[in-house]
């Protein structure tokens, strides 16, 4: 099976705060695509797959509200969480509109480093978890239909039968 690394989009429209963000998350198992606005960020979306979404409030152009509200909207991406981000001071309206638009966090900053290199970590477990499982979950499929076709033939009257689901089964076992 192979393994696929986790990706973590950023999304913010000053690149200091990308940077940032990169080195607070400089050495977790994760690929970071840095993009600077809102479309951006859905452009990537639509060919790639991502296990978090930090996203920050307020950009120029497509804000982080409308970007999340796009990004819930579509059946590809509507499950990847977003944590939204942003300098402004807490408010409770931006908070409660930020999780509206379908956010599992909304962080201020000054934020901890370590809180928010804790939270895309556990987002990068449930995602590999959910990325192995579905894995294992298309084995199992080849599987049962190996053995279904292995029964099939088996009970045929076809002379070379055994063999031929010998040769199925080994197939699935033994994949190349």
């Amino acid at each position: 099976m192979i393994k696929k690394t986790a990706r973590v989009l950023a999304v913010d429209d000053r690149r200091e705060n990308l940077l940032a963000l990169q080195a607070i998350l400089e050495g977790l198992p994760i690929e970071i695509v840095a993009v600077t606005s809102g479309e951006d960020a859905l452009k990537r979306l639509l060919s790639e797959d991502f296990a978090v979404i930090l996203l920050d409030a307020h950009m120029p152009g497509m804000d982080g509200f409308e970007t999340a509200g796009h990004v819930k909207q579509r059946e590809r991406t509507r499950h990847i969480p977003i944590l939204f981000l942003t300098a402004v001071d807490y408010d409770p309206h931006l908070a409660f509109r930020g999780y509206q638009a379908g956010a599992v966090d909304y962080i201020t900053k000054p934020f901890d480093p370590w809180v928010l290199r804790s939270k895309v970590a556990v987002f990068v477990d449930l995602w590999t978890m959910h990325t192995q499982l579905a894995a294992r979950a298309t084995e199992y499929g080849l599987l049962r239909s190996a053995v279904d076709d292995a029964l099939r033939l088996l009970e045929s009257s076809e002379p070379d039968a055994v063999e031929r689901a010998k040769a199925r089964l080994a197939g699935v076992r033994n994949p190349r």
